[in-house]
């Protein structure tokens, strides 16, 4: 089995030709919404276990990676407002290549005869909308592919035994099958590729000991199964 890691929303990067659509609001490219705060640390800190990896730092307030082209928020409210020219620019720019890289990653491994893992790394904020999230680690699938739901077990098991103390749901706090990368990819690949999303509650990104266990805890859990 091929690992491929890769982290959509790894920085707040803004290219200079449009810094001047956060001119006005600079703070918000520091929040949740300007990326996954901690994500891009734990990706790192995986990928010597990968046989390939991808992440982007360029704020998903520009464009979302994590959203087919036909969604509502592919672009923000701040990018928004840019030309149908400068938002082709932006997708040619930023979207198709990292999406089309790891797609034809994919498509060679498995035109070689290998299964492909694909996790995608993310995190959350710890409330949303004054609702407090009750999670440490989500890891979100497709409850219809059996090696996705089998994966997403093994691996909760893994981790919940090297650290009974970790709480850990499947599909939250967002849904596997909702619109994203890996759901595209499930449409690409329906034979030979399994891909999870795993969701780290962002305020364990703060505690320098609590993060340093979780970051262990998954790669080795992820080391035992792969």
């Amino acid at each position: 089995m091929k690992l491929i890691l890769t982290c959509e929303h790894g920085g707040n990067k803004i290219p200079n030709e449009y810094v001047y659509l956060f001119q006005e609001n600079q703070k918000v490219l520091e929040t949740h919404r300007g990326f996954d705060l901690g994500a891009l640390d734990t990706f790192d800190y995986l990928k010597s276990l990968s046989d390939y990896s991808k992440a982007s730092t360029t704020s998903r307030l520009l464009i979302e990676l994590n959203r087919s082209l036909h969604h509502s928020q592919l672009f923000s409210e701040y990018s928004n407002k840019l030309s149908v020219i400068q938002k082709n620019q932006i997708t040619s720019t930023y979207y198709h290549p990292y999406r089309h890289e790891v797609s034809s990653i994919i498509s060679n491994f498995i035109s070689k005869g290998d299964t492909v893992l694909h996790l995608s790394i993310h995190s959350f904020t710890p409330t949303l909308k004054n609702i407090k999230r009750e999670c440490d680690i989500g890891l979100l699938y497709d409850p219809k592919k059996p090696s996705e739901k089998l994966f997403s077990a093994l691996l909760k098991s893994k981790i919940k035994a090297k650290n009974h103390n970790l709480k850990m749901r499947f599909n939250y706090p967002y849904l596997g099958k909702s619109d994203g990368f890996t759901t595209y990819l499930r449409r690409q690949f329906k034979m030979n590729y399994t891909g999870i999303e795993i969701e780290i509650n962002q305020k364990h990104s703060k505690d320098n000991q609590m993060n340093l266990l979780i970051k262990d805890t998954l790669l080795a859990a992820i080391k035992e199964i792969n």
